[in-house]
């Protein structure tokens, strides 16, 4: 078993933690899961919630918060270990946040809910590497094609998320239907092969990483089996003491039960999955009143929306739930209790080869 080579680094183990926000995923699951040998992500969506000024001026909490959430991340994982982040491209700011996570010497920068065209641009002239997410073969060839022909720039690692991750999802809401639904092992085995010919063409070696629905090592070896170079994982992370989710939303995960999840319409016109609760069903009969916009999606419409997902999403991770909206995997539905992050990376690594 070898780790994921991110620069001239690498992990012990070939397990990216998922980024997930708003604020689940922040320094002390980050930290932690470098720190046991893994690469931990940091979720850039609204990072600054915690700010003072989030309110009156979200972008500059956000900016400021990415600054400290990699120092204390740092902090605990060494700087010998991989520490990353994950920026959607369809924040509004999203040039600036790419901007300022290179500035603060981010390892990596995992970045999709749309296409990162121009991201190799912004990190231009830094040692942090890059990394789009795609859904399909279509996607990964478009992405490839664009960045070597118009910045001569080679992805560093490749993320695949399949119709089973936690959140947004790239697929359409009739793809993600079960008779429909594209599976994960066959985007792999077409991704992996064509990057293959990449290496080869430009002599670099790319990681190929597969994300959504893997649960245990059985999985993870799997994808190793299949020439992956590593897994995405999340749901499994946020029932980790170091999670920096409230107790609340941890226990929302335990509790859940199969036949709780749905493919919901998020408000900024993706589909996702999430736990229907309470508050999506309300939701679906009645609008909540949107009192103040955060400019966070650039696809939102607040005039359609249901109700404002930052809002919803900072309840969540402060243990509103009444007022939450709960994004999760395919599994989550499995998760019983709570370990820490040594525990789990010990459970998940064993006997892999």
């Amino acid at each position: 078993m070898e780790g994921i080579k991110v620069g001239n680094k690498q992990s012990k183990y070939p397990i990216i933690q998922g980024g997930m926000g708003v604020g689940v995923s922040l320094h002390k699951l980050a930290g932690a899961v470098s720190k046991e040998g893994g690469i931990g992500i940091i979720s850039t969506a609204n990072i600054g919630y915690q700010e003072e000024d989030f309110n009156t001026n979200p972008m500059k909490a956000n900016l400021r918060a990415i600054g400290k959430e990699i120092k204390m991340a740092r902090k605990i994982a060494g700087d010998d270990k991989i520490l990353g982040v994950n920026i959607m491209v369809a924040l509004n700011h999203y040039k600036e946040i790419v901007k300022e996570c290179v500035k603060n010497k981010i390892d990596l920068i995992i970045s999709g809910a749309g296409i990162p065209k121009e991201l190799p641009e912004y990190v231009k002239g830094s040692n942090t590497k890059i990394a789009p997410i795609v859904s399909s073969l279509r996607c990964c060839k478009l992405i490839v094609k664009h960045w070597i022909k118009k910045y001569n720039y080679i992805p560093d690692m490749i993320v695949i998320e399949g119709p089973e991750a936690g959140g947004h999802l790239g697929f359409k809401k009739e793809e993600l239907e079960e008779h429909a639904k594209p599976k994960l092992e066959d985007i792999t085995k077409e991704i992996v092969a064509y990057m293959k010919e990449i290496e080869k063409e430009n002599g670099k070696k790319i990681p190929v990483i597969a994300a959504g629905g893997i649960w245990d090592n059985q999985d993870i070896q799997k994808f190793l089996d299949m020439g992956a170079a590593g897994v995405q994982m999340a749901t499994r992370f946020v029932t980790t003491y170091e999670c920096d989710a409230s107790e609340e939303f941890k226990k929302a995960y335990i509790q859940a039960e199969q036949k709780d999840i749905k493919i919901i319409n998020s408000p900024v016109g993706m589909p996702g999955r999430a736990i229907y609760n309470q508050f999506i069903k309300q939701n679906e009969k009645e609008k909540t009143k949107i009192e103040k916009c955060y400019q966070c999606i650039k696809t939102c419409n607040i005039v359609d929306a249901p109700y404002c997902i930052t809002k919803a999403l900072v309840n969540a991770v402060r243990g509103n739930m009444e007022k939450a909206l709960v994004f999760c995997g395919s599994n989550v539905g499995k998760v019983n209790k709570l370990v820490s992050v040594q525990e789990l990376m010990q459970e998940l690594t064993m006997g892999l080869v």
